[in-house]
């Protein structure tokens, strides 16, 4: 039996029925993981002696009656930016050296707590800073459907993982696109839920008012389940406030009925692929043969302003985030400058690639007395106008169906010229972290006719309501099919 190619709650179940033991659902991902990664390299670290550890446990306790809880035996990857206890976490960076946290994350806890097991922590942009998976220390990740391509960014790693049967699911981040794009560009299922609904505590960040924790699976009732056992509320996060929104993701039904759901009239004119295009046309008769009614909505400061003030927050937060890497307490450091100083200018020279280079240039720059008020408080405000924009085109729709980019995945270090396209690709994601809001990428049950990659959409809702974007993303997926492995390019 081919374990790897079983879901979250498949595997579980098989465990707790003794179908199998965690052990051998283990050893099945482990080669499937070796046999792939020469070619796709989707890992960072390699967690064998760890999870062998913890799905040694997880047997016992079966066989002891104990109940090892929901996720029983279930390995999973996590994004090289979540701690772990005593296993190495890079951020995709130089600088961490071969640090290993000594605390965990509080997703890492739940999961562990919940019976997960955990099999490595995948490759990532730079400190979550890219969109190709391209800017890492540790090089690229490649597209399970096809190795010459990349698999979107930073969450890059993760979504190939789950993609290529690595896992069932893995966990990314998401300050910008960074789950829905590599979820679409790998044709799976990520969810980047509403701002404070997950905790934070134990991820290294990024920009602290963006990023949101999120999970890739190869199917929608496989993130509900995710979602039940991370969305916590947590004192340790001063922004986690989940409280008992959680329960949304209690029960899925599938019945979208009566459901609104919006196109965005400012959007209309934008250039898509042909097979995005196509898509979409398809998505929407899925939604209107459910009992969906489509509207139209219009988000004109989202269109002329979101892009700016993202960049603007953003590179100000990871100015201010990435300046507590200075060779001193932990990582990276060199022990022949002639003074303080010195060191810190070779640490981070040496340390910091090129893009988070450039970032942090950027947020310091903006962060200036002399421009703070300028352009990172004046980003704020028109922060404040967009969240509005958003909740005021709710009033008139349940969701919003867009794509996540314009363009399917560009092959690994090919340059795109055209400004308007990444200037709209940015428009299908950063506003939705600018407002706080729940994103859900999936999987639209069809391939591009030319190059054969499968082709992802986006679900965006109001603030909580995680749980009823699934149960349309579920409609959709009764309709259009489930994610399925990668075979095609490794």
């Amino acid at each position: 039996m081919r374990l790897h190619e079983s879901g979250v709650r498949e595997i579980a179940a098989g465990i707790r029925a003794k179908k199998f033991s965690a052990l051998e659902v283990f050893e099945d991902c482990l080669a499937r993981t070796t046999a792939c990664e020469g070619k796709i390299s989707a890992l960072i670290t390699t967690a064998a002696d760890e999870g062998r550890q913890q799905a040694r446990r997880i047997d016992e306790r079966l066989a002891g009656g104990e109940n090892p809880g929901p996720l029983a035996g279930v390995p999973v990857m996590l994004k090289d930016n979540i701690c772990t206890r005593g296993v190495r976490t890079t951020a995709g960076s130089r600088i961490l050296g071969d640090w290993a946290p000594p605390y965990d994350a509080t997703v890492w806890a739940l999961l562990r707590e919940a019976g997960a097991v955990l099999l490595g922590k995948t490759n990532m942009d730079e400190f979550a800073m890219g969109n190709t998976c391209g800017t890492s220390a540790f090089g690229p990740t490649a597209n399970p459907w096809d190795v010459t391509r990349v698999p979107g960014g930073s969450s890059g790693g993760s979504a190939a993982a789950v993609a290529a049967g690595y896992v069932p699911f893995a966990l990314g981040s998401d300050t910008g696109g960074s789950i829905r794009q590599p979820a679409s560009y790998c044709g799976i299922c990520g969810l980047k839920p509403t701002y404070g609904m997950v905790s934070r505590y134990g991820l290294i960040a990024y920009g602290s008012s963006l990023d949101q924790i999120g999970p890739f699976t190869r199917n929608v009732e496989d993130l509900a389940l995710v979602m039940r056992i991370l969305a916590r509320q947590d004192s340790k996060d001063s922004t986690s406030t989940c409280g008992t929104r959680g329960e949304c993701f209690s029960e899925l039904r599938g019945d979208i009925k009566g459901k609104r759901v919006a196109l965005v009239r400012d959007f209309r004119d934008f250039t898509l692929d042909p097979g995005i295009a196509e898509a979409m046309k398809r998505t929407i008769a899925a939604l209107e043969s459910a009992g969906a009614e489509m509207v139209e909505v219009s988000l004109p400061t989202v269109g002329r302003y979101a892009v700016a003030c993202y960049y603007a927050i953003a590179a100000s937060e990871a100015h201010t985030n990435l300046a507590r890497f200075d060779g001193v307490r932990y990582g990276y450091t060199v022990s022949s400058s002639a003074g303080l100083k010195d060191m810190f200018q070779e640490v981070r020279s040496h340390g910091f690639g090129a893009e988070v280079k450039s970032r942090i240039i950027a947020g310091t720059c903006l962060t200036e007395p002399v421009r703070s008020e300028q352009y990172y408080v004046a980003a704020t405000r028109v922060r404040s106008l967009i969240a509005k924009e958003f909740a005021e085109a709710f009033e008139n729709a349940d969701c919003i169906l867009q794509p996540v980019t314009p363009s399917l995945a560009p092959e690994i270090g090919e340059v795109d010229d055209d400004a308007m396209k990444g200037y709209e690709s940015d428009l299908y994601t950063l506003p939705i972290n600018m407002a706080g809001l729940p994103g859900y990428s999936f999987f639209t049950g069809g391939y591009d006719a030319e190059s054969g990659l499968p082709v992802g959409l986006q679900l965006v809702g109001p603030r909580w309501s995680d749980g009823e974007l699934l149960n349309t993303g579920l409609a959709l997926e009764k309709i259009l099919g489930a994610p399925v492995i990668a075979k095609a390019g490794i």
